[in-house]
């Protein structure tokens, strides 16, 4: 059986699909105008992060585990 040499798969941008090349100033976008509209996306929620953080120096950074809600609450 011969081998078979692995062909790089050409990068599309994630906004329009045009291809795009690693060394492209915009890269991992087509263009400026792409990059823009990916982060106006982000800003107006329709892209999320579906898991929690379960790193725990992002926690420690974020200001806490999670894991100590409701210390310092006082029931009266």
């Amino acid at each position: 059986m011969a081998a078979r040499k692995k062909q790089a798969k050409m990068p599309h941008c994630p906004t329009c699909g045009a291809l795009v090349r690693p060394k492209d100033e915009d890269f991992p976008f087509c263009s400026d105008r792409c990059r823009k509209i990916d982060l106006g996306k982000w800003a107006m929620g329709v892209y999320k992060i579906s898991s929690p953080v379960l790193d725990p120096e992002v926690l420690e950074d974020l200001g806490g585990s999670g894991g100590n809600r409701g210390e310092g609450r006082h029931e009266n």
